[in-house]
């Protein structure tokens, strides 16, 4: 009834009001929680993400060449594999090592991590490197793609709902929709990934200490890179925080990993 109310002066068709109705329904229905207590919105099948993770994962290695030195693979999955007994040992984890010169690393639903060659000039030890690892197996884990898919999915629906409710034939209408769109851009997706990174981050965190890996290298890590990429558009307009703001972010939640770190039970030498 509240619905119907709402809607009612609108005088919008009654096909419509469903279609409203079974969207607002099924964005209630789909909120979830992330690790950190945050509220997400996840309606993709898990076993879909996973088949669209390891099916990218797989294009990757067709179309990048694989390092093959034996010491850094053996290097990085060493790391990982640290990781991965902290976080996820459920999954049967894939970590390839690409020959790539940008510092750049990433995880896919289906327990995929690549690793650039790049990234080791910038992660200058086996913490820093953790830090970066732990980071993209948190983006998985707390289900960042789905969440991503999830958003898109209902701001094109959403959009689609407006214009179909305004005369966006005319001048007006254009530009109504014009800059419901670039505030859709900045206002909803682009802080939603910076919210991921952030998470991320500090679920990285957590992970690399509790792993046994120095917690506090996670910040001289985006030291290392903030001296190596000085240029980087507004905060506003990036979906990746600054990187005084991640460093901040980090810092605050160090006392916390800290402890993890010293109730580690093993302490890696990765090398």
């Amino acid at each position: 009834m509240k619905f119907y109310l709402l809607f009612e002066p609108l005088n919008i068709p009654i096909m419509l009001k469903k279609i409203i109705v079974g969207l607002v329904t099924f964005i209630l229905v789909s909120c979830v929680t992330s690790p950190l207590g945050r509220n997400q919105l996840n309606f993709m099948p898990a076993d879909q993400m996973t088949t669209m993770g390891i099916e990218a994962f797989s294009k990757i290695k067709q179309e990048t060449p694989i390092e093959t030195n034996s010491k850094i693979n053996n290097y990085v999955t060493c790391i990982a594999n640290a990781l991965i007994q902290v976080s996820d040992k459920e999954t049967e984890w894939e970590v390839v090592v690409f020959r790539d010169d940008t510092a750049n690393a990433f995880a896919l639903p289906g327990g995929k991590i690549g690793v650039h060659t790049g990234l080791l000039k910038i992660a200058e030890n086996q913490h820093q490197l953790a830090a970066v690892i732990g980071h993209e197996i948190a983006h998985v884990l707390a289900n960042h793609s789905n969440e991503r898919v999830s958003q898109e999915f209902m701001l094109s629906q959403g959009l689609a709902l407006i214009q179909s409710l305004s005369n966006v034939q005319s001048p007006m209408g254009q530009q109504l929709v014009g800059l419901l769109g670039i505030g859709a851009k900045y206002g909803i997706i682009l802080p939603y990934s910076r919210t991921h990174e952030s998470e991320a981050d500090e679920m990285g965190l957590y992970f690399m200490a509790k792993a046994g890996f120095k917690p506090q290298e996670s910040v001289k890590l985006w030291q290392n890179m903030s001296a190596d990429n000085e240029s980087q558009p507004p905060e506003f307009a990036s979906t990746h925080p600054s990187h005084e703001t991640r460093i901040s972010k980090l810092n605050q939640a160090m006392g916390q990993a800290q402890q993890l770190y010293k109730q580690a039970v093993n302490k890696p030498n990765c090398r």
